[in-house]
C-alpha cells in the first residue's frame, strides 16, 4: 500500500474521532436536558404577582371608554381638565400594552434559575460544537455531508444565534425553554432516525461551494427558526390579548405563561426583524447553489426538487416581507404567511431529502 493510499484509508476510517463526536453529541443532549429543567424551574418559581401588566392595561380599556371624554374638577378657583387614559390599537393593529417581565416574572429566585439555565445552555452548546468539530475532523471535511451532520450543525447554530442575541443584551430569555425543547427533539431525531456513520463524500460534493452554500443554508435556517418561534408565540399572545380586550377570562395557566412574554406587538416586530435581516443571505444561498450546480452538473438550474423548494421558500418569505409593508397585511395575517414560509423551509429540508428523489438524494439518511 502506498503512503497516499494509507492516508486516504486513515481519513475514511477514523472511527476514534467519530466515536468521540457521538459521545459529545449524547453528552450535549444530557446537558440540554438539565437546561430544560432549569428553564422549567424559571417559569414555575418566577413570581406570579408581577405578571398582570397586559390584563391591567386591557381590562382598563372598557371602563375608560365609558368615561366622559373630559372631566372638569375645581382645584381652588381653577378648573382642571382630566382626560381618561384609553388603551387603543395603533395603525398596525398592535395594542398599546407593556411587555411582560420575562419567564422569571421579575422574581429573584426565578431569575437565579434562569441564569442557571442559560449557563447550562452555553455548556451544552460548547459540548455539541465539540461534537460537530470532531465529526468534521474524523473525515477532514465540512460536517454537513448528510442529514445527520446537517441536523447536529443546525441545532448548534440555532442555539448559537440565541446565545448571540443574549450576548447583545437582547431580552430573549423567554425563548430559552422553547428553543431547548425543540433542540432536544432535533437531536433525538438525528441520533436515531437520521444517524449516518462517518464517511467520505460522494464526488459531486467535493467542492469549496460545500463550505459556502451549505453553511449559509444552515445559518439561514437557524435564524428562520428563531423567527418562527417568535411568530408562534406572537399568535398565542395576540389571541390572549384579544380575549382580554373582549372581556374574556383566560385560564390561570395561560395567564401565568403568556403574561410573562413580551407584548404581541414586540414579538411580531422581533420576528419580522430577524426574518428580514436573514432574507438577503437566503437569496445568496440560492444563487450560490445555482453556481455550484453549474460547476457540478453543467446547468445552473435543473428544477431539481431541492432547487424548486428552495425557490418556493424564497417566494414565501418574499411574500411575507412584502405583506408587512402593505396596508392590511400586518399582525396575524402576516404571521400566518411567516409560518407557511417556515413550513416550506422545513419541507425543503426534511421532506425533499427523505421522500423525494432527485440530484440531492446523496444527502439522504
Amino acid at each position: 500500500m502506498t503512503p497516499a493510499a494509507a492516508t486516504d484509508l486513515a481519513v475514511a476510517t477514523n472511527e476514534h474521532l467519530a466515536s468521540i463526536s457521538n459521545t459529545l453529541v449524547y453528552s450535549s443532549m444530557a446537558v440540554y436536558t438539565l437546561a430544560f429543567f432549569a428553564y422549567i424551574a424559571e417559569w414555575l418559581f418566577g413570581s406570579r404577582s408581577k405578571v398582570a401588566r397586559t390584563a391591567a392595561a386591557l381590562t382598563a380599556a372598557p371602563e375608560a371608554a365609558k368615561a366622559p371624554a373630559v372631566t372638569v374638577r375645581k382645584a381652588g378657583g381653577t378648573a382642571v381638565l382630566e382626560r381618561p387614559k384609553v388603551v387603543v390599537r395603533s395603525a398596525s393593529g398592535a395594542r398599546d400594552v407593556p411587555d411582560g417581565p420575562g419567564a422569571h416574572g421579575g422574581d429573584v429566585q426565578g431569575d437565579l434559575y434562569g441564569r442557571i439555565a442559560v449557563s447550562l445552555t452555553v455548556l451544552a452548546f460548547l459540548v455539541e460544537l465539540g461534537g460537530v468539530v470532531a465529526r468534521a475532523a474524523s473525515v477532514e471535511r465540512a460536517p454537513w455531508g448528510n442529514m445527520y451532520e446537517f441536523n447536529i450543525t443546525f441545532s448548534t447554530v440555532a442555539v448559537g444565534v440565541y446565545l448571540a442575541l443574549l450576548g447583545l443584551r437582547k431580552n430573549v430569555r423567554w425563548m430559552g425553554l422553547f428553543l431547548v425543547t425543540t433542540v432536544l427533539l432535533d437531536l433525538g431525531l438525528a441520533v436515531t432516525v437520521l444517524y449516518t456513520a462517518s464517511d467520505q463524500l460522494v464526488p459531486a460534493l467535493h467542492s469549496y461551494w460545500l463550505y459556502i452554500h451549505v453553511s449559509t443554508a444552515i445559518f439561514c435556517g437557524a435564524v428562520f427558526y428563531v423567527g418562527a418561534v417568535s411568530t408562534i408565540l406572537y399568535l398565542f399572545k395576540d389571541s390572549y390579548e384579544s380575549k382580554l380586550q373582549a372581556g374574556g377570562r383566560p385560564g390561570a395557566l395561560a395567564t401565568s405563561v403568556l403574561e410573562r412574554l413580551p407584548a404581541s406587538a414586540s414579538l411580531d416586530k422581533f420576528a419580522y426583524r430577524v426574518n428580514a435581516a436573514v432574507f438577503p443571505l437566503w437569496t445568496f444561498t440560492i444563487i450560490a447553489g445555482a453556481i455550484w450546480a453549474g460547476d457540478a452538473w453543467g446547468r445552473y438550474w435543473n428544477w431539481d426538487p431541492k432547487e424548486t423548494w428552495s425557490f418556493i421558500t424564497w417566494i414565501a418569505y418574499a411574500c411575507y416581507l412584502h405583506a408587512r409593508a402593505t396596508a392590511g397585511w400586518k399582525g396575524r395575517k402576516a404571521a400566518y404567511l411567516a409560518m407557511i414560509a417556515f413550513g416550506c423551509w422545513l419541507f425543503n429540508y426534511y421532506g425533499v431529502n427523505i421522500f423525494v428523489s432527485g440530484k440531492h438524494s446523496y444527502a439522504g439518511v
